[in-house]
């Protein structure tokens, strides 16, 4: 499409690999590499969008993303897939919506989100476009392919932020959400808590084990499994042979000498008091406690000490306030200026600036110079042996890859004669262990729908590794024998007896505390507990002992002396009676108005968006544009139940 990143240094490859894992869960779901999408035609399609296929490998590379960034436990993950599932197909169906309707996205729009989402990173904007490239190809991505889903992206966001202008909220519904925001009430309370031992008290037979197997017998299922050959090109391994000889240390040394130019500078640290949304009537009292800290600092008070105590600077107040090394250009005019007038060890005069008042102490300058060899010739090292490193790394895994795919016996073989390491992984699933690795879920997307002898695209294992995995064998997921699973069936019959108890005894207590109604005394005294108190919480805060003030809605809007449950709470059963109230002071409204007005409309504009994407799906599955294979979700959930 156009050249979006320019070269500028092979080592950030793998940064890049990370980064466009990080991009893949920052932009939704449809910027998720499609790991063969293009194949869709030899895939399992969960659905279709205007004729675009949504595939199983799709789905699973988004799951194995939300793993590894630890935003879905495991265990959560078979109630966390139906929405994905749904969250993709109406993301794209917006997309195709917003495309039949004319909205266009430029180029320029699509590199600069990608640039948007590297900033960080990238500062300059300059990413390299050879690593740019080569990640998405080993990823069975290419660049056309991922600026496409970049693409529909942006067209999903232009029309649903269409859909959503407009929103508009009256005065009466900011009065209104003030108050919810910030009434307060009291509680007494009596709470009953099951003992957290139920487990230990439930005993299961054998006969149980085996009949609760048979009743529940389709959820227990044994998970497709591969054996595999795993090839690390190890920078660490690679490293520990590799020396750059110093004659090509002092070329690259005189090649770059540009670099090594450095400006005036000074080491600096200050003290800040802000004067930033302070009101103009503090403005006096402020400068006044500068003045005070100038004193002090004057009078032979340690600089750091006052700075940690009273800078409102928060990323140098902690450490003394110190600024450590400050060229020109690169603070507000004021403050520069006085760091260069001042000699070093002086203090300034107190300097204003659009953020408050300083108070300044040069403790080192230095001069304009070219640092010398001897002072970069380690940064010069790591940077060339890095660069060397990672170009071999590459070489052998790029080699190991090629000859594997012609002979995917010899791993073993070939991983000795190429210096890279070997792992053998018997019958590995999804989220198991593998030796030396331990958890790798990034092997388990690599390997998702090959075939034995099939060898994986190249990943990226932890920060400073590469591999390919051979996939030597294929056990397809099969209902699981009784033997297979007799300590996962036991477990369960233990934990559905143990809630079954939980709920017993939680329903005695429920029943207790109906009959005791408002005296929470006697309530207390049934349950062998006491009363205890909460002071004052809001409706969106938690009350100390009970939990979310929420549960208690009730009580803000009826009189002191209302009895609100007996409701549940994380497991307890909660019986409460408001003591005191206190209504929010209206006089504060003005100071939170704007933003109580900007979470009103973006509650609103959820709603409506909401809608209108309901309505998009509802007339696209009409008119045959979206198709929906259930066949292949159920196939893919019970891999994730199991």
């Amino acid at each position: 499409m156009f050249d979006l990143f320019r070269s500028r240094d092979k080592a950030v490859r793998y940064l890049i690999g990370g980064l466009l894992g990080l991009v893949a869960l920052s932009m939704v779901i449809t910027l998720i590499p499609g790991f063969g999408s293009a194949q869709a035609g030899n895939e399992q399609i969960v659905a279709e969008i205007g004729g675009e296929p949504l595939t199983v490998r799709e789905v699973q590379a988004t799951l194995q993303m939300a793993l590894r960034n630890r935003q879905v436990p495991q265990e959560m993950m078979s109630f966390y897939l139906p929405q994905v599932v749904d969250n993709m197909i109406t993301e794209r169906a917006v997309a195709y919506q917003a495309k039949r309707m004319g909205f266009k996205i430029t180029d320029e729009e699509v590199g600069n989100a990608i640039r948007s989402m590297l900033m960080q990173y990238f500062p300059t904007g300059e990413i390299p476009d050879t690593a740019y490239r080569q990640f998405l190809q080993q990823q069975g991505q290419d660049v056309d392919r991922f600026e496409k889903n970049v693409r529909m992206n942006l067209l999903m966001l232009r029309l649903s932020n269409l859909a959503m202008e407009g929103a508009i909220v009256t005065p009466d519904e900011v009065e209104k959400e003030f108050h919810r925001k910030n009434d307060k009430i009291k509680v007494q309370y009596v709470k009953y808590t099951p003992p957290a031992n139920l487990r230990d008290s439930v005993t299961v037979t054998p006969a149980e084990v085996q009949g609760y197997y048979q009743s529940q017998k389709s959820s227990f299922n044994t998970p497709e499994k591969r054996t595999l050959d795993i090839l690390l090109a190890d920078e660490a391994k690679i490293a520990a042979s590799f020396q750059v000889p110093e004659q090509e240390l002092r070329a690259l040394y005189s090649s770059q000498i540009d670099k090594f130019r450095t400006g005036e500078r000074a080491h600096v640290r200050h003290i800040l008091v802000k004067t930033t949304e302070k009101p103009k009537e503090e403005l006096p009292k402020l400068e006044a406690k500068a003045n005070d800290l100038l004193k002090q600092i004057r009078g032979g008070a340690d600089f750091a000490d006052l700075a940690k105590k009273n800078s409102d600077d928060p990323g140098s107040g902690a450490q003394g306030g110190d600024l450590n090394w400050i060229v020109k250009g690169q603070t507000v005019p004021a403050f520069e200026t006085a760091a260069f007038s001042l000699k070093p060890k002086e203090i300034s005069n107190i300097i204003k600036t659009e953020y408050g008042f300083h108070i300044l102490q040069v403790l080192e300058k230095e001069e304009a110079r070219v640092r010398p060899f001897e002072e970069v010739r380690g940064q010069l090292a790591a940077e060339r042996q890095r660069e060397a490193i990672q170009n071999r790394m590459q070489q052998s895994i790029d080699q190991a890859r090629a000859e594997l795919a012609r002979t995917p016996d010899k791993a073993q073989e070939v991983a000795g004669r190429l210096g890279l390491s070997y792992i053998h992984a018997e019958k590995v699933g999804q989220s198991d262990s593998i030796p030396e690795l331990g958890s790798a879920p990034e092997i388990e997307t690599a390997v998702a729908g090959a075939k034995a002898g099939q060898v994986s695209q190249i990943f990226q294992s932890g920060q400073n590794k590469l591999g390919i995995a051979v996939v030597r064998q294929v056990f397809p997921a099969h209902p699981a024998e009784f033997a297979e699973v007799e300590s996962q069936v036991r477990d369960r019959l233990i934990a559905d007896k143990a809630a079954k108890l939980g709920e017993q005894k939680l329903k005695e207590a429920t029943d207790k505390l109906k009959a005791a109604g408002g005296d929470l005394a006697a309530a207390a005294k049934q349950l062998g507990t006491t009363v205890k108190e909460a002071d004052f919480f809001t409706l969106d805060t938690a009350a100390e002992g009970i939990g979310p003030g929420s549960y208690m809605a009730e009580g803000f809007n009826k009189a002191t002396g209302t009895v609100m449950g007996p409701f549940s709470i994380g497991g307890d059963v909660v019986l409460a009676k408001t003591i005191d109230k206190q209504t929010a002071d209206v006089s504060k409204l003005s100071a939170e108005r704007e933003e109580l007005v900007v979470a009103l409309k973006r509650k609103r504009a959820g709603m409506r968006k909401e809608l209108f994407e309901d309505g998009i799906m509802t007339q696209l599955i009409k008119e045959g544009k979206v198709k929906k294979y259930n066949d292949s979700i159920t196939r893919l959930l019970a891999n994730y139940r199991s």
